[in-house]
C-alpha cells in the first residue's frame, strides 16, 4: 500500500533529525578526543552565522553560539531528510531519479566542505576533510536505514532481495567488529594495558599522535575509534554479503571475497602506517592479522548459517567448472 506524501515527508524529517544527531555526536566525540568539546559547532556558528573567523572559547557567548548552530543544524537536516525521502519515493515509480538522489548526496558533501572552507582557517584546522566525509557518510547511512525501516514496503519495492542482503551485511560487519575488538581487548588485558590499542589508534587518528609510548586511555578517544572501527566493518560486511550472494550464481566471484579481505587488511595497515609506522610495530603485525582472520572466519560462519551449505555449493560449482573445462579440453584434442 502506497503511503501518503505527508507520511513520507514526516518519516524523512525524522530520518534527517537522526542523521543530524549522528553527525553532531561524531563532532562531539572528535572534539572531546582533541580536548576541545563543542569546538566544531562553536566555530561554525561564529563563522557562518556571525561572520567571525577567529577561534572561540567555551564561555557564555560560545554556549549561545553552540545553541544557535545546533538549531540551524537540525533544521537543515530535517529539510534534507524530507527532500531525500521524496526523491526515494519518486524513484520507486521513476528509476531515473536514483541518479538525482546520488547527485543530491554528493552535492551535500561538497556543500558542507565548502562551508568549512568559507568558515576560515580555524574551522578548517579543527575539521579535516576526512572527518567531514566520515561524519556525513555515517549520517547518510543512518538516515537511509531509518527511513527504509519506517517504510518497509517502499524498501522492498525499491531494493527487492537486496534488503535482506544489506541486513545480513550489517549483522556480519557487527560480528566481525566485535571479534576484532574482543581480540585486542584480551591482548591489552594480557599485557596489563586495557584499551591501549583503541586508545593508541584513536590518538593517531584524532590527535595525530606520533609517540605511542605517551598515549593515555580516555573515553572520548576510545569511543571515537570504536565508532570508526564498527562503521568500517559494517561497510566491509555489506560488501562481503553482496559478493557472497553473487558467488552463489557465479563461483568465480568467490575470489572477490578473498581480494576484498586482503584489500581491507592492506588499507587498514597502510592508513595506520601512513600516520605512524611505530604504531603498527607496537600493536604487532601478527596481532592485526590474527584478529582480522578470526573476524573473517566468524563472518563466513554467519553466512554459512544463514545460507546452509553456501560454501559447499560454491566449492561444488568450482569443481563443476573445472570438470567442464577438462572435458572441453579433451574433446578439443
Amino acid at each position: 500500500m502506497h503511503q501518503s506524501k505527508g507520511r513520507i515527508i514526516a518519516d524523512g524529517m525524522m530520518a534527517g533529525l537522526l542523521g543530524g544527531l549522528v553527525i553532531a555526536l561524531w563532532f562531539l566525540i572528535f572534539d572531546a578526543a582533541n580536548g576541545h568539546p563543542l569546538q566544531t559547532p562553536g566555530l561554525l556558528a561564529a563563522a557562518l552565522l556571525h561572520g567571525s573567523r577567529t577561534p572561540v572559547t567555551l564561555n557564555g557567548t560560545a554556549w549561545t553560539l553552540v545553541s544557535e548552530y545546533t538549531l540551524a543544524h537540525f533544521a537543515v537536516f530535517a529539510v534534507l531528510g524530507a527532500i531525500g525521502a521524496l526523491l526515494i519515493d519518486g524513484a520507486e515509480r521513476h528509476p531515473e531519479l536514483f541518479g538525482t538522489l546520488l547527485i543530491f548526496t554528493i552535492a551535500f558533501e561538497v556543500f558542507f566542505i565548502a562551508l568549512i572552507m568559507l568558515a576560515g582557517p580555524a574551522a578548517a584546522a579543527a575539521m579535516p576533510w576526512w572527518k567531514i566525509i566520515a561524519g556525513n557518510l555515517m549520517a547518510t547511512a543512518g538516515m537511509l536505514g531509518f527511513f527504509l525501516w519506517r517504510q518497509p514496503v517502499l524498501a522492498r519495492n525499491i531494493m527487492g532481495q537486496w534488503t535482506g542482503v544489506v541486513r545480513e551485511g550489517v549483522v556480519s560487519g557487527v560480528i566481525g567488529g566485535v571479534i576484532v575488538a574482543v581480540w585486542f581487548l584480551i591482548y591489552d588485558i594480557a599485557t596489563g594495558h586495557p584499551f591501549h590499542t583503541p586508545a593508541l589508534l584513536g590518538a593517531i587518528v584524532f590527535n595525530a599522535l606520533h609517540r605511542p609510548e605517551s598515549v593515555s586511555v580516555t573515553t572520548a578517544v576510545v569511543l571515537g575509534y570504536t565508532v570508526l572501527h564498527f562503521f568500517a566493518f559494517i561497510m566491509f560486511g555489506i560488501a562481503s554479503s553482496i559478493l557472497m550472494v553473487a558467488s552463489e550464481r557465479e563461483p568465480v566471484l568467490a575470489l572477490g571475497e578473498l581480494i576484498l579481505f586482503v584489500w581491507f587488511e592492506l588499507c587498514f595497515v597502510a592508513f595506520v602506517t601512513f600516520l605512524d609506522i611505530t604504531a603498527v610495530e607496537e600493536i604487532g603485525w601478527w596481532n592485526i592479522i590474527g584478529g582480522n582472520i578470526l573476524a573473517l572466519a566468524a563472518i563466513i560462519a554467519y553466512f554459512e548459517h544463514g545460507h546452509p551449505r553456501i560454501v559447499r555449493r560454491i566449492i561444488d560449482r568450482w569443481e563443476g567448472l573445472r570438470d567442464e573445462a577438462a572435458t572441453q579440453h579433451s574433446q578439443a584434442r
